[in-house]
């Protein structure tokens, strides 16, 4: 999407990068981004240095202030915003203030088990133009008042990246990964479930004892800056060091991910890209608990409880011969990989005038 802003002669784009991007903690992932050539406008140092509840809501406010900051020095047209993050409300809120029209994507889903969901639906109030993914979800910004004109089915622009992937072969990812992608690893990714923060060492516990139980070979990504994610890279540590068939990794970036996307055995966690990206694939992943909860699934999902014996059952299913089989001809329903191309469109033709930046509530009642 970046890339096709960028070769839009009608559109200049200002990409303001912050929070985990600029942690080394994270895997300072604002590397990635300029070693793929996307300009950087701006870095603004939002992360609080600790995973508390009390240092989510600092980051929050850290980001509020790092975005007015920037706006008071450069006011954009319109302030595009992706998802539900922490630090997209707190960009829009800062944009709130100086009358900045805001386009959002991936609004109109649910996700139970986190405060992104709450998160998630203030974007879409607060924002003027809407990207869903799904006509399900742009069913349900609708459905929240918004004005159907300004609501454009785009799919999820995460997948347009699938066209110009260029798989790297076994040995150059295994070399970026520290393991063996022969016989095929799982692909483990689990972050925090911010609604049940205080049970998320034991979910993670429960994964991990499955996985052990097992003997399979994993590689494990690192989580969200949400509550308790460093805790989960410090026990990812202890359960990946001096085993030789189990590998944690900071930062995997686009390639390497979507690599080892195409190899793995299964994906194992509760990561949104196993529900969104993983169906291209056609590979099995295997949901653990309430995190995803709401959002539209393909077949290729087994959600299981956040136990470890369901977990090593799902996995069990999941790798299994007769799984895989079933899903040969599955399609994946966030969309065909040109979502980009229509986002962009709708941004060089939306006037950015008085008409969108005034919201109407549009009454369900009064429309039918």
């Amino acid at each position: 999407m970046l890339r096709a802003i960028l070769d839009d002669e009608a559109l200049d784009l200002r990409l303001l990068v912050c929070g985990m991007h600029l942690s080394s903690a994270f895997g300072m992932t604002v590397d990635e981004i300029e070693s793929d050539g996307i300009p950087i406008a701006e870095k603004i140092e939002t992360l609080s240095p600790d995973d508390t509840a009390a240092g989510m809501a600092r980051t929050i406010a850290n980001t509020v202030r790092g975005f007015a900051d920037s706006f008071e020095g450069d006011c954009p047209d319109i302030l595009m915003v992706m998802g539900d993050r922490p630090e997209m409300l707190a960009a829009a809120s800062a944009a709130l203030p100086f009358g900045i029209p805001v386009a959002h994507l991936h609004g109109g889903e649910l996700t139970f088990g986190a405060i992104d969901d709450s998160i998630r639906h203030a974007l879409t109030k607060m924002s003027h133009l809407h990207f869903a993914a799904t006509e399900t979800y742009a069913a349900r910004i609708v459905q929240m008042g918004e004005e159907p004109a300004n609501v454009h089915v785009t799919g999820g622009p995460g997948l347009d990246n699938l066209h110009a992937h260029d798989p790297l072969d076994g040995d150059a990812l295994e070399k970026i990964v520290g393991l063996p992608v022969d016989p095929a690893p799982l692909l483990c990714t689990f972050h925090p479930v911010t609604l049940e923060s205080a049970d998320t060492m034991k979910h993670l516990e429960a994964m991990l004892e499955a996985i052990a139980g097992l003997g399979l070979p994993a590689i494990f990504t690192y989580p969200n800056a949400d509550t308790e994610g460093r805790r989960i890279i410090d026990r990812l540590k202890l359960f990946t060091e001096g085993s030789g068939d189990r590998v944690l990794v900071a930062n995997l970036g686009t390639r390497a991910y979507f690599s080892l996307m195409a190899r793995a055995a299964a994906m194992v966690g509760n990561s949104s890209s196993g529900i969104t990206e993983a169906a291209s694939f056609r590979l099995p992943v295997v949901n653990i608990g309430s995190r995803q909860g709401g959002r539209l699934r393909a077949a290729n999902i087994i959600d299981v409880a956040p136990v470890a014996d369901a977990i090593a059952a799902g996995i069990e299913t999941a790798i299994s011969a007769e799984f895989r089989q079933a899903l040969k001809t599955l399609v994946n329903p966030y969309g065909d990989g040109r979502a980009a191309e229509r986002i962009v469109r709708h941004l060089r033709e939306t006037p950015l005038g008085r008409d969108l930046t005034m919201k109407k509530f549009r009454d369900i009642a009064a429309h039918g």
